[in-house]
């Protein structure tokens, strides 16, 4: 069902949401010398900031960057407490692709669904944020990230009247209020920028592997990890017992995000380190990217074409270009 609302009537069904649900968007943050557009709690329609990218993903709303699991205090143990309140997130369809990537790692990999990601993303809905232009650096037309279909709720917000397409049931009353319109979201034709995607097999691993490009691609890498921790679809996480006591009988096990641009990422047990190359390490990355993802799972990649790994490394390193290098290298060899 479609439903045309002014602004001021978007802030009304917000309102009603914020007695149930917390809300996430992209929002002015002025955090930092600058301020900048980052997720965060939203309340007014007034407050999701549209005229630019978010300089983060919307991943923490689902995976939090520290997450405490459980404690344990002598022989017993105690889960942590989940937050009883529901979650809406507004976000563009490259992140919502994000999301889903996510739940397929969380949740299917293995045959079994992760329970600490699970408990959070049952509360999850997703308020869709029409996309039609995008942003620069962005491609996820090239990699088939720039339309959604699951989400919750669509919205076109921006220039005059607010256009809502409700696909849960559960959302009908909160814009009954509103007036009745036809509307289905559109989607982003093409980006100025595109990429172009590697064609390849298993067998073509040992010659990719021996390119020249990963060195050249990580040159400068400073191992900072940034790359990661905006990317969307990026899961990989450390666990850590932090201690209350001397003897060790009582405290918390915790898990925090972890990259695998960090040099101590592949590091093992015994002080081995199996990546310690940053050319071994953006191997890795790109390969699982635009090839491991998809080999496990058969649909779509694992990188959804925001454009944020690009624009936030200091070192100005083009993971887009690094693909697009690999594909024309596979391109000459074949």
């Amino acid at each position: 069902m479609g439903y045309r609302m002014s602004l001021p009537g978007l802030d009304r069904v917000m309102a009603a949401l914020g007695e149930t649900y917390d809300i996430y968007a992209p929002t002015a943050s002025d955090r930092g010398e600058a301020p900048q557009i980052r997720y965060g709690r939203v309340e007014s329609a007034r407050q999701i900031e549209l005229g630019g990218q978010s300089a983060d993903s919307p991943k923490s709303v689902v995976f939090p960057p520290l997450q405490t699991m459980f404690r344990f205090e002598g022989g017993r143990f105690e889960e942590s407490a989940a937050d009883g309140r529901g979650r809406i997130l507004f976000a563009r369809p490259c992140d919502v692709n994000g999301i889903l990537r996510l739940d397929r790692i969380f949740l299917e990999n293995g045959g079994r669904r992760e329970y600490f990601y699970d408990r959070l993303r049952q509360k999850l809905k997703i308020f869709l944020i029409e996309c039609l232009e995008g942003f620069e650096g962005c491609f996820c037309a090239s990699v088939g990230a720039n339309q959604a279909d699951c989400y919750d709720v669509a919205l076109r917000l921006g220039g005059g009247d607010v256009l809502a397409a409700v696909k849960n049931p559960d959302f009908e009353p909160f814009f009954r209020a509103c007036e009745p319109c036809d509307f289905t979201p559109g989607s982003l034709r093409g980006n100025a920028k595109t990429v172009r995607l590697p064609a390849f097999d298993d067998g073509d691993l040992p010659g990719i592997h021996a390119l020249p490009l990963w060195g050249e691609a990580a040159e400068n890498c400073v191992g900072c990890g940034s790359c990661n921790a905006v990317c969307i679809s990026c899961s990989c996480f450390d666990t850590t017992d932090v201690l209350y006591d001397e003897k060790g009988l009582s405290g918390e096990r915790r898990r925090a995000w972890a990259g695998c641009m960090q040099e101590d990422f592949a590091l093992v047990a015994g002080g081995g380190n199996v990546r310690k190359d940053a050319a071994d390490r953006m191997r890795f990355k790109v390969l699982h990217k635009v090839h491991g993802f998809h080999r496990r799972f058969g649909a779509g990649h694992m990188c959804v074409g925001c454009g944020r790994c690009d624009a936030r490394c200091p070192e100005d390193i083009s993971f887009s270009g690094t693909v697009d290098k690999l594909a024309e290298a596979l391109k000459n060899e074949s």
